[in-house]
């Protein structure tokens, strides 16, 4: 009797070569030769009937069927990895692995002391961090969770909300001494602003304010923005470049220290959410599921599931 999936060796060979970019990364990877990956590949795609690679002598790419083969079976490898995992930690601790995306604002700011926490209650977790301002494809890229800025009306993941972040408006003491201090927001007009250049529409982001019950969507004037890294706002408000809208959580130590100051307190009042998201089809494992429950601990709010028909929408 022949073994249904006697052909894996062949299919770890393909992801390998795929993830590394090339046969030779895939065969240091997996310790052995390009060749030898090769011909693996070779009898995978006969098997399949499909064309997987496009090989040229400059660049390797995938078709579009490897393409799809290739997020299948990564996610199932992935699942197989956490099955194994889990299985060696049923006699004590919790062990596994958990694959998490974050934005760089929470990435710096907010999640270490979570990740602290966790790694201490789970020392047999291996957490892969990736800390970016892109939104990443969960399923395609093969992570358990994401963090993400803003609404998520329309999206396909679940999503539970972790917090309602305040947002202020800062400059440096020594700007204010240089230019003044702005007492209306058509003042502003007069001085320089910091926006932030969103990266899905390449367009500024608005500031946004709360005036007594109005809320106030303002597009600041620009002759320097930055792109990117919306950190790099604070950097240069912070060295007296201009304005910036920032965070509460980013910029309170800088304002402690005398390093900025706040300006026009009386229109704060706006914030923006942050959210943990995840597929809502995948299963997750028992340290992906432990690591939701750390960072929604301070939150009552219920996962949102997927109305149905709903696709996934990358949100910043």
């Amino acid at each position: 009797m022949s073994r249904k999936f006697d052909y894996l060796g062949d299919v770890e060979a393909f992801i390998a070569v795929v993830e590394q970019g090339s046969f030779t990364a895939g065969a240091v990877k997996l310790s052995t030769t390009p060749s030898v990956l090769s011909r693996a590949i070779a009898r995978l795609e006969a098997r399949l009937g499909r064309q997987l690679l496009r090989r040229t002598t400059r660049r390797l790419g995938l078709t579009d069927a490897g393409r799809l083969y290739f997020e299948q079976t990564r996610s199932a490898f992935s699942l197989l990895d956490d099955a194994e995992r889990e299985v060696q930690g049923q006699e004590g601790e919790l062990a596994g692995r958990v694959r998490l995306s974050v934005p760089t604002t929470y990435g710096h700011y907010r999640l270490p002391p979570l990740l602290a926490r966790f790694t201490r209650l789970y020392p047999r977790v291996q957490v892969e961090l990736n800390i970016t301002n892109r939104n990443v494809d969960l399923a395609a890229e093969g992570f358990d969770l994401a963090i993400r800025l803003g609404h998520l009306p329309d999206s396909g993941l679940v999503a539970r909300k972790l917090e309602d972040a305040a947002l202020l408006l800062v400059a440096s003491p020594d700007y204010i001494e240089r230019m003044g201090m702005p007492q209306t927001l058509d003042a502003l007009r007069q001085h320089q602003c910091l926006p932030f250049v969103m990266p899905r529409t390449g367009r500024l982001a608005p500031w946004v304010f709360r005036d007594d019950d109005r809320d106030l969507d303002w597009l600041p004037d620009a002759s320097l923005a930055v792109s990117d890294d919306v950190l790099g706002v604070v950097s240069l408000a912070e060295q007296g470049v201009g304005i910036c809208q920032s965070y509460e959580f980013i910029v309170r130590e800088r304002i402690g220290r005398g390093r900025l100051v706040e300006l026009l307190p009386q229109l704060r009042g706006r914030s923006r959410p942050f959210s943990v998201v995840y597929a809502p089809h995948r299963q997750q494992s028992a340290a992906a599921r432990a690591m939701i429950e750390l960072l929604t601990a301070n939150e009552a709010n219920e996962p949102q599931q997927p109305e149905p028909g709903r696709t996934t929408r990358q949100l910043r």
